[in-house]
């Protein structure tokens, strides 16, 4: 499979197909453990992102019919009563669980350390840009 698709799967294996219990890795690194039927995610089973964060969900022929998201730092995604960085309360996700940091020394991302931002670059949130020259 790994040299068609550039993914992988260990795990059982009825009639050929991925059936049981299993951890398929797609080429993203995005891994997926649990149970499969007829070759889909079939009952119980976590995606497991390369952020850190993971989606724990009940599948049925390869859809997630029920679920919860956790990000990396541990913050759970509510659908619903979702009080995280809403207009009442700016406050990082681990800055409401370790505390805020003294005047002069706040956090600018929710990263604890925080990345270390490359001389003459900006933090975009999903990476890094320079600025241009004959930019002001």
């Amino acid at each position: 499979m790994e040299e068609y698709t550039g993914s992988k799967y260990e795990g059982d294996i009825k009639n050929g197909r991925m059936e049981g219990k299993g951890t398929y890795t797609f080429p993203t690194k995005t891994r997926y453990e649990g149970e499969l039927l007829d070759g889909m995610f079939h009952g119980q089973g976590t995606l497991f992102f390369p952020n850190g964060s993971r989606y724990v969900a009940t599948w049925k022929e390869g859809r997630a019919i029920e679920g919860k998201y956790t990000f990396a730092d541990g913050l759970e995604y509510e659908e619903e009563d979702w009080e995280y960085c809403d207009g009442y309360d700016r406050r990082f996700y681990t800055e409401i669980c370790k505390g805020l940091k003294p005047a002069g020394r706040s956090q600018l991302t929710n990263r604890i350390p925080p990345r270390e931002i490359p001389a003459s670059c900006y933090d975009t949130g999903d990476g890094f840009t320079t600025r241009t020259q004959g930019s002001s």
